[in-house]
């Protein structure tokens, strides 16, 4: 074992033993606690310690293969670039997978936390930069390691092949796609049930917040770029403005949300960026919109692109540009997500379950409130696998108190002054992963 005294593995196998003994509902709780006291707490101070950017996980890729392989399961390195595949085979049943993102990003960490990351790397364009956990990745990748030491414990509990995914560059929205297209299913085998978590710094610490619908959205990456006449500033008359016909596609595109898309169903245009001209007096040629368009559904995301191409094309017949100069529409397909949809009976099997086993008060209802996107979609939609995606409090309950009453705001994700309080959410997140599989991976009756 790469990490470990043989003094160590000594140890590892002793409370391998005693996690083997079957688990009443009141008990699975203290043997996850033991289990990162014993070892999970280390591990994760480490992946907080030395994070890495997406896509060069390296490192980090490495570690989780070898504790999942100390785990006792069958590990692939390198799927879909730095991904992690571990299967552990025991006895007839589905095939469930659980997933759990590893990628950090490139932030200086001012949380102040006595672990904090002075971590450096050097990204894809040559700049050394600084990197961070700011997204809670470390959470759910060492729930994982978790999560596979008490399944594997645990063999007599459940019959069926679980899949444990450590996936790389989900902060960019392209690892669970070069998974896919590195024949993720084809090897390994296509999952009956998939499930993914996050942690929450919205969501206090010991709490569970799970929907019937789409816990994060779908996201596309479009360009426009309008073409003009270019003029003389002073001959307006001469030329066709693109940016005056920028500005009318800006406006005429808040409509396609507002009076094309049903009042109950989410939806969002927005225009990030707006470039044109060189000088105060010259009318150019061409003008470029960036927009990020975000759905909830692949019928609405349809809508909402065809909606974006018919009114930038015939905003440019308005303005009596030629058939061959309207506005361009291009949608990225290497920056498009599908919505990450959970199925609505898997999850509420699911939430009884967890209900069952926590009490409801586990359970932190709200509105979701932004469009968010990731890219566990990728993993779920073509083909269709029914999947539930939760999320893991992080906060404790007196910062939203001391925030609420005018003190320091509880920091959002991706921010330099991210934490979370690592214990309850790993152990919370390795506890409620661990109900989930073995309700659906249910050996059957003596």
């Amino acid at each position: 074992m790469r990490y470990r005294s043989p003094l160590a593995a000594i140890s590892l196998l002793l409370a391998l033993v005693s996690l083997a003994v079957p688990a009443r509902a009141g008990e699975l709780a203290s043997l996850v606690a033991a289990d990162y006291q014993r070892h999970l707490g280390a591990l994760f101070t480490h992946f907080h310690r030395n994070p890495e950017l997406s896509g060069m996980e390296h490192k980090t890729a490495a570690r989780l293969a070898a504790e999942l392989r100390d785990a006792g399961f069958e590990v692939t390195e390198g799927v879909g670039g730095t991904g992690v595949v571990a299967l552990l085979r025991n006895g007839p049943g589905p095939l469930v997978m659980m997933r759990a993102d590893m990628d950090g990003l490139p932030l200086e960490e001012k949380s102040g936390l006595p672990y904090a990351s002075r971590a450096q790397q050097v990204d894809p364009s040559g700049e050394k930069v600084f990197v961070m956990h700011a997204c809670g990745h470390d959470v759910h990748i060492t729930s994982l390691v978790g999560t596979a030491r008490l399944m594997a414990a645990q063999r007599a509990q459940w019959s069926g092949t679980l899949m444990l995914v450590g996936q790389p560059a989900e902060e960019r929205i392209v690892g669970a796609r070069t998974m896919m297209e590195d024949n993720l299913w084809q090897r390994f085998g296509q999952p009956d049930y998939a499930l993914a978590f996050h942690v929450s710094a919205q969501l206090p610490a010991g709490q569970l917040a799970v929907t019937e619908e789409s816990p994060y959205s779908g996201a596309d990456t479009v360009d426009i770029i309008v073409h003009g006449i270019g003029a003389h500033g002073a001959s307006p008359h001469e030329g066709v403005d693109p940016v005056v016909l920028g500005s009318q596609i800006v406006l005429a595109l808040q409509t396609v949300v507002s009076r094309e898309l049903a009042p109950r169903d989410a939806g969002v245009i927005t225009v990030g960026a707006f470039h044109a001209g060189s000088k105060h007096n010259i009318i150019s040629d061409r003008a470029h919109l960036q927009l990020t368009v975000r759905n909830d559904d692949l019928e609405n995301r349809e809508l909402l692109l065809a909606g974006i191409r018919r009114v930038a094309e015939n905003m440019g017949r308005v303005a009596g540009l030629p058939e061959d100069k309207l506005p361009e529409v291009i949608v990225s397909e290497r920056e498009s997500v599908p919505p990450t949809v959970n199925d609505a009976p898997l999850t509420r099997q699911l939430r009884g379950v967890w209900s069952a086993h926590f009490g409801e008060q586990i359970f932190k209802e709200g509105k979701r409130k932004g469009m968010g996107a990731e890219d566990f979609g990728f993993f779920t939609t073509d083909p269709y696998i029914p999947s539930t995606y939760f999320a893991v409090g992080g906060t404790p309950a007196e910062d939203f108190a001391r925030a609420e009453a005018g003190g320091a705001p509880v920091p959002s994700h991706h921010s330099p002054l991210f934490r979370v309080v690592a214990e309850p959410a790993v152990t919370l997140g390795v506890e409620a992963t661990v109900v989930a599989l073995q309700e659906l991976l249910r050996a059957p009756a003596p």
